[in-house]
């Protein structure tokens, strides 16, 4: 796994020799499905809401115009299912931190098997990266709405922690994270 980065790397280096650092700008394919399942279970069977307190009250305007958790909830789950929310400056404006911090709490909480459950995050940390930076509305594309909410990822290669960041993560399951993510949570 590392060594592909490593020859990217050194490929990349010959082609442009002052380039020192390596990031990826990468879809988060399953976000959006895992979102709509999370506020679907938290709505039929009662598991714990995905949403804060403080997020179903800044949502209740845009979502049903009442601080009702069940019917903002519901009201959420609606607007991200039916995409249309990004056409609206205020519901984009409103959906940003929520939306945002549940992205950071997919790509660096949640688990399969004790790995990142989303698979282009597992594929990165394991190739020694670190989970960077999420950036809002980078892909505004139909496929890019429907897969992530338009939200995308950076993932960063630090050459120097490449075998180090791997190790850690495929024998303790630890994700390299940096601060900018931590602060989304």
């Amino acid at each position: 796994g590392t060594h592909l980065i490593k020859q990217a790397v050194a490929l990349l280096k010959r082609e442009i020799p002052w380039l020192s650092q390596f990031s990826t700008l990468s879809p988060i394919p399953g976000f959006r499905s895992w979102l709509l399942l999370e506020l679907t279970r938290h709505l039929k069977e009662g598991t714990p809401s995905p949403l804060s307190q403080a997020e179903v009250q800044a949502l209740s305007e845009i979502c049903s115009g009442n601080e009702n958790e069940s019917s903002v909830e519901k009201g959420f789950h609606g607007l991200i299912k039916s995409g249309q929310w990004s056409s609206d400056q205020q519901t984009v404006d409103t959906l940003k931190p929520v939306l945002l911090r549940l992205c950071a709490r997919y790509l660096y909480e949640e688990k399969r098997r004790s790995k990142a459950l989303d698979p282009v995050a597992n594929f990165h940390i394991r190739n020694g990266a670190m989970l960077y930076r999420i950036n809002w509305m980078a892909d505004p594309s139909p496929r890019g709405m429907g897969n992530s909410c338009g939200i995308m990822v950076n993932y960063r290669y630090y050459l120097e922690n490449l075998e180090e960041n791997s190790r850690v993560y495929i024998n303790s399951n630890v994700l390299p994270v940096n601060q900018q993510v931590l602060d989304l949570l």
